[in-house]
């Protein structure tokens, strides 16, 4: 669930755990995303990966500050940040498509540019939802050729018309075998468990399984399954504010919009109901302006 608030201030809450901001001033349209604070002294802060801080990263949401408060994101009436993590919103994109972005475009886009996704890349996404309809769109206009995985034949016109050019239906074991080989990235963005040894021979030689969808249970992987291929396996973070800033850009540019549905605060409720009975397509938005 994303979350904004009429101007001045807007902000973006997923499923009611991480809350993002955007803004709306006189001159100026600009976001805070996942985290708002880090040493700027560090390895990876030097780098531009603040969201490996070794102080530790003060995420947006209910996160202990270096000067010992906490941290409110959407549930504040204000916000105040460090310039240097506030980013700018080009016009291209409405506060309501970036507010979503700031999370689950974040945390797409950093994979696929972390492994060099580009116009000769075969990519899969497992999974259409909040955040592999996003994914997909950004794999597409980096230029790869983009399939999805998927578990019924619902949501097979929907992947088309986000730019993938591929729908497979993965089951059964015998599903997967006429797949072997054929893609150099697989970016999973479910939370559920998955038999990754029917999974990783998916990849060509040194491909890469991604995930971005972390199940809460142990993940089992037979070593055979990655031997043949040489496969790797690997999970990604958000990115740094640097990158944040260029999916911005990238997504301005390229036409890459989440598909939102925009609610009242009374609708949260319900919205939260569909969360759980995931019927949501894709990403809900709450006008706080509905707040009285």
């Amino acid at each position: 669930m994303d979350y904004i608030k009429k101007a001045p201030i807007t902000g973006c809450l997923k499923n009611i755990i991480n809350i993002l901001w955007t803004f709306s001033a006189a001159s100026d349209r600009v976001g805070v995303g996942c985290f708002v604070n880090s040493c700027g002294k560090c390895a990876a802060c030097k780098a531009g990966q603040e969201q490996f801080c070794e102080k530790g990263t003060v995420i947006v949401f209910d996160s202990k500050d270096y000067d010992g408060t906490v941290t409110q994101g959407g549930y504040s009436q204000a916000i105040v940040v460090k310039d240097h993590f506030v980013l700018h919103i080009p016009d291209e994109l409405s506060l309501a498509n970036a507010a979503p972005l700031l999370c689950a475009g974040i945390t797409t886009y950093n994979p696929l540019k972390q492994y060099n996704i580009g116009k000769d890349s075969r990519v899969a996404i497992i999974g259409l939802g909040g955040l592999g309809h996003i994914a997909v769109q950004f794999a597409a206009k980096m230029g790869a050729d983009v399939t999805v995985f998927g578990h019924s034949e619902s949501k097979r016109e929907e992947a088309a018309k986000f730019g993938a050019t591929g729908y497979e239906i993965l089951k059964d074991t015998e599903d997967f075998q006429p797949l072997a080989g054929q893609f150099d990235f697989i970016l999973n963005t479910v939370a559920v468990d998955l038999d990754l040894n029917n999974y990783m021979p998916l990849l060509k030689f040194n491909g890469v399984f991604c995930y971005v969808g972390i199940p809460s249970d142990e993940i089992h992987l037979n070593l055979f399954s990655i031997f043949g291929n040489q496969a790797n396996l690997t999970a990604s973070n958000v990115g740094g504010i640097a990158m944040t800033q260029e999916m911005l850009n990238f997504a301005a540019k390229n036409d890459v919009k989440p598909q939102i549905e925009m609610i009242g605060i009374d609708d949260v409720p319900t919205a939260y109901q569909n969360i759980l009975d995931s019927k949501v397509h894709y990403r809900y938005v709450i006008d706080m302006s509905t707040l009285k």
